[in-house]
């Protein structure tokens, strides 16, 4: 136990490693401390292959354009008799790199759509510092509306918008919340939400927590980086105790009253952000939501996108469970 609290890193195979390496070099190398990015550079590591036109182990995707600046890439399970629940998903990313088409996201829910099984829809929202806050989450609330529109319905044949849920990892996990609090404001015809995988989300204060401090050498995720991202994302002028990144905080909006999804977190013991994901966890119980907190010690930020480690197969089964929970109590309110 003592040697762990020392590491900043578990024993990873040497492809994960490899590819984390890549990932924060290209990062790195692309943010620029004028706030901007250098998209060329970046896009030389983001590889983004094509949808599955034709199905392929029993799904297909395609790209679906929303509006100008905005779409989606939808995963179907073409092998299925019944109508299956829906997953509006938000890469991570920092809000500033990756997109819905990148290869670990295009994977990530190519499994989630199989191994579920779901209706996956990866929002390609707009990315900062281009377009900053609140561009993001005014893309997620524009990508529900769209789904609950009846002109696309033939979209989404195989599809329950009854058994809706919103999920994120890293900065993806913070735009659910926040189009959580707003959907809950809108009327929806077809679309109800009844859930929200939050998975290692992204969400931080000015204070420096035990966990930041703690694992600051940590892969992906360095205390550095997130400062960088946040200055890139939000209005010029704002801090880290802005409502949006610490939701729960000194400035915080109040959600007692909001109409808010039964929540999932998911924590992995090697993220330093992990404090903050354990304060919003609480936050939300504190407010009367439904919560559950799901911790992997071992895991690194990302971990779920290694189907090589175990704790991602866990996950995945974790999700399989909580999604099939929650559908069986949405038909039950209903009837």
């Amino acid at each position: 136990m003592a040697e762990q609290l020392l590491q900043s890193s578990p024993r990873l195979p040497w492809n994960v490693r490899l590819f984390v390496s890549a990932a924060s070099f290209f990062v790195d190398s692309s943010r620029r401390s004028n706030l901007s990015v250098n998209r060329r550079l970046f896009n030389f590591f983001d590889y983004k292959p094509s949808p599955l036109t034709k199905p392929h182990r029993n799904l297909k995707s395609s790209d679906v354009l929303v509006s100008r600046n905005l779409w989606f890439r939808l995963y179907t399970p073409t092998s299925t008799s019944t109508k299956l629940p829906v997953i509006v998903f938000f890469h991570g990313g920092g809000f500033v790199f990756m997109s819905a088409a990148s290869k670990p996201y295009d994977d990530f829910c190519q499994r989630l759509a199989r191994e579920l099984p779901a209706v996956v829809i990866s929002v390609n929202y707009r990315l900062s510092p281009e377009h900053r806050y609140p561009s993001q989450y005014d893309d997620g609330l524009d990508v529900l509306k769209f789904i609950d529109d009846r002109q696309n319905s033939s979209l989404f044949e195989a599809a329950n918008l009854g058994h809706c849920f919103l999920a994120g990892d890293s900065a993806g996990g913070n735009i659910a919340h926040h189009v959580a609090v707003r959907a809950s404001r809108h009327e929806f015809d077809n679309v109800k939400v009844v859930g929200m995988l939050a998975i290692q989300p992204f969400f931080g204060g000015e204070e420096r927590t035990e966990s930041e401090t703690r694992l600051k050498s940590a892969p992906i995720v360095n205390m550095e980086r997130t400062d960088w991202m946040w200055k890139a994302f939000l209005p010029e002028g704002s801090d880290r105790d802005h409502p949006v990144v610490n939701v729960f905080g000194p400035n915080a909006v109040d959600i007692s009253a909001v109409d808010f999804p039964a929540t999932v977190v998911f924590v992995g013991g090697f993220d330093p952000l992990q404090d903050w994901q354990r304060r919003y966890y609480e936050g939300l119980k504190k407010r009367g939501k439904q919560a559950e907190l799901v911790f992997f010690p071992n895991a690194i930020h990302t971990f779920y996108a290694y189907p090589e480690l175990e704790d991602s197969s866990a996950f995945i089964h974790k999700v399989r469970d909580f999604v099939q929970s929650r559908s069986v109590a949405a038909t039950d309110t209903v009837h």
